[in-house]
């Protein structure tokens, strides 16, 4: 909305141009905006196409294989579509912040993407809490969680998760909006206004900060641990395995481990750093600037690499893969991909964990 920057509301910056301080940040802001243009389009292109490529195919080899239909696959296809909309409400609005020295898509755009970022964030985090405490169930619990571990309480809970999150998150329409800043040149004797999509200076950024880290970072990270560690000492419980047993729980913990230490290290700088610039103590330095970008892209890249960790790592995806790229009618028709078509998912074995 052009009728919210006025002068009157709006931030006064002043700065010397024949400075290379323009902003009064300690570094030539010119020669950033250079480096920033070309590499942020650069990088997040790169993500908004394999993250999107990465998900949309996941959704497809999942709804186009009935046989592989269970209550871990509805769980990974949700997975897939939260982080595919996560790419594309968050990838090319974060970037083109960077790129430009205004917001061009008014201020209710500014309010639903903001929305739309934090809903789909932490869609796609409690989705892996949720596939965690699947996995946990069908290995310490693999009888009695049998009743448990249906589809229809796979859908049931998946609508529960995004419910929570979309009514929870409502606050963050009203603590974000356009805001304008009036550049004060006095070199030239100018001004300039210009936008930008940001929380409103009369909540409180630090709580919401903090409480965003907690609940979208802290608490799931601890939930996913826990049960992970639970299961692997249920799976490395006992002297006696066979070597066999013994593969399967090498390659079990193995991806155990990939699969937190991801989620861990691509949305840890972040999230401090949202954390620090709440707290109005990150610094305003060329490098600081680069530092949040490179952090921004490795916590965008875990919506790409989710797609990898949790489905094409499977034989079962990948020959569903082939049989959608190829077109080809499997030459046993007693043979199913992702075993027989139950209302639950086989847990017995290792193998089916992740």
């Amino acid at each position: 909305m052009d009728g919210i920057c006025n002068t009157s509301n709006a931030t006064v910056c002043t700065f010397n141009q024949s400075s290379p301080d323009d902003f009064g940040f300690g570094f030539d802001h010119q020669l950033l905006h250079n480096i920033v243009s070309v590499v942020v389009p650069l990088l997040f292109g790169v993500i908004g196409i394999v993250g999107l490529l990465g998900n949309f195919l996941v959704v497809i080899v999942v709804a186009a294989n009935p046989g592989m239909r269970s209550t871990t696959n509805l769980l990974i296809i949700n997975l897939a579509i939260a982080d595919l909309l996560f790419v594309i409400f968050c990838v090319p609005f974060t970037a083109t912040d960077y790129v430009l020295p205004f917001w061009p898509f008014g201020n209710l755009w500014c309010k639903v993407v903001q929305y739309l970022i934090i809903v789909t964030a932490c869609a796609s985090v409690y989705t892996l809490v949720l596939m965690s405490l699947d996995r946990y169930l069908a290995v310490v619990h693999p009888i009695a969680s049998m009743s448990v571990r249906t589809e229809a309480h796979a859908f049931f809970a998946i609508c529960i998760a995004w419910a929570v999150i979309l009514t929870a998150s409502i606050p963050v329409l009203i603590m974000h909006g356009e805001i304008c800043f009036v550049f004060q040149d006095q070199y030239n004797s100018t001004t300039e206004q210009v936008t930008a999509c940001r929380f409103l200076p009369q909540f409180n950024w630090p709580m919401f900060q903090v409480t965003f880290f907690l609940t979208s970072y802290i608490i799931p990270l601890t939930l996913i641990c826990g049960l992970y560690v639970c299961m692997l000492l249920r799976l490395w419980k006992g002297a006696h395995v066979s070597a066999e047993s013994r593969r399967g729980k090498r390659r079990v913990t193995r991806l155990v481990l990939v699969v937190v230490g991801v989620f861990a290290i691509c949305w840890c700088p972040i999230q401090l750093i949202l954390v620090i610039k709440s707290l109005d103590l990150y610094p305003m330095t060329a490098a600081a600037v680069m530092v949040q970008i490179v952090s921004h892209v490795l916590a965008y890249t875990n919506s790409c690499v989710n797609p990898i960790l949790y489905a094409f790592l499977s034989d079962n995806f990948r020959k569903a893969f082939r049989k959608v790229i190829y077109c080809r009618p499997r030459p046993d028709p007693h043979h199913r991909l992702g075993g027989p078509s139950t209302k639950t998912t086989r847990a017995a074995s290792t193998g089916d964990i992740l």
